[in-house]
């Protein structure tokens, strides 16, 4: 029996990835409070399918795909949301996506040339902590209609998101061209 309970953390993302389709139709239909419900949800699964995975050693190969899947389905389909929704800027978007596909492409391209799944470095659970404060702030904003220029927020987020994009960038270079050609 215990062999099956490995698999918890696989089952949570697995929940994550389900509660993206909701989350993102409650944003674009403006229900923020079910929208904020749902988004926190999936966001403490992340922490919690992560802690039972690396306490248990619950580490699974399948979940180390599905849970930056769930990751980045969750934040390109909410900060899409947000943008449709004239909320976010076209400028924050665009880094949040491009920086989720690259790295989505750069770990599929690592996987079929090393045969190994890459794991998520500290700047990028900064970064991932980092989006989902930002997310859920402008959900709170657009809540209770706070009434302030979240434009800080934004440069700040958009900094924090290419500064991860860079460092990923930098490491999969470092890693597979230079080292092994030097």
């Amino acid at each position: 029996m215990k062999h099956y309970l490995r698999f918890i953390p696989n089952l949570i993302s697995l929940v994550r990835i389900s509660l993206v389709i909701p989350t993102v139709l409650n944003l674009l239909a403006g229900k923020y409070v079910f929208a904020l419900i749902l988004f926190a949800i999936a966001s403490i699964s992340d922490a919690i399918d992560g802690f039972l995975a690396r306490f248990f050693k619950w580490q699974t190969d399948l979940g180390k795909i599905l849970d930056p899947v769930a990751d980045k389905l969750l934040m390109i389909g909410s900060i899409t949301a947000l943008w449709l929704n004239q909320i976010v800027p076209l400028s924050v978007f665009v880094i949040f996506v491009i920086r989720d596909l690259l790295i989505l492409l750069g770990a599929a391209f690592e996987m079929s040339i090393t045969e190994k799944t890459p794991s998520p470095n500290l700047i990028g659970k900064i970064t991932t902590t980092s989006q989902i404060i930002y997310i859920l702030g402008l959900i709170i904003f657009e809540i209770f209609k706070v009434d302030i220029n979240p434009m800080i927020f934004h440069i700040l987020i958009g900094s924090i998101t290419l500064f991860s994009l860079i460092s990923y960038f930098r490491w999969w270079l470092n890693n597979n061209f230079i080292r092994q050609n030097a």
